[in-house]
């Protein structure tokens, strides 16, 4: 299975609720986009250190191992329409600011601790908002965070219990507590 198929199935398991996903699903790119989007490597790197702060790396690797920056750079390019690809960059600026502005320190230079904390307050106030109808920014760095992770090498395969397909077929398998689910 290849990664653009790895996305379309988790995709569906999602519900298609996610960012995208529209795109995603029929293979074809939205009809309005921004023309000459483009990510500085400070960006790259940016979305790295928030990937790493949603996933960290523990006894297995985490987001910014598997390359998230780059996935998100191109689940944006590729699939968000003008309107969503205006909205994540406008938010990634408002994130940017809003940490500075609270924490009094840039984000790339902050504790772990730091970042978490801000980005957890991101998410309580945007659930608190009741404002389900244009998903922010801190929703779109989570899904594709999570997405590109477990559709990545590195999420499939240490993070999740790996079996490639098509292979053995195995009914019943016995649960263990604190086994990990298996990788789509």
């Amino acid at each position: 299975m290849n990664r653009r198929d790895a996305l379309k199935s988790v995709v569906l398991m999602m519900g298609g609720t996610m960012i995208g996903a529209t795109a995603i699903m029929t293979g074809c790119s939205p009809e309005r986009q921004l023309k000459d989007l483009n990510f500085s490597p400070e960006d790259l790197a940016f979305l790295d250190e928030i990937g790493e702060t949603i996933i960290p790396t523990t006894d297995t690797p985490g987001a910014k191992a598997a390359g998230i920056g780059q996935f998100m750079v191109f689940m944006v390019k590729d699939t968000y329409d003008a309107d969503q690809q205006k909205a994540f960059i406008d938010g990634l600026n408002q994130l940017r600011k809003d940490f500075n502005s609270e924490k009094g320190a840039d984000f790339m230079k902050a504790s772990a601790e730091d970042r978490l904390a801000f980005l957890n307050e991101m998410q309580t106030k945007f659930k608190a908002s009741g404002d389900s109808r244009e998903p922010i920014i801190i929703n779109m760095l989570r899904d594709l965070t999570v997405l590109g992770y477990f559709t990545s090498e590195i999420g499939a395969t240490q993070a999740l219990r790996f079996v490639e397909s098509p292979g053995r077929y195995d009914g019943c398998v016995d649960y263990k507590k604190g086994d990990k689910a298996f990788a789509l």
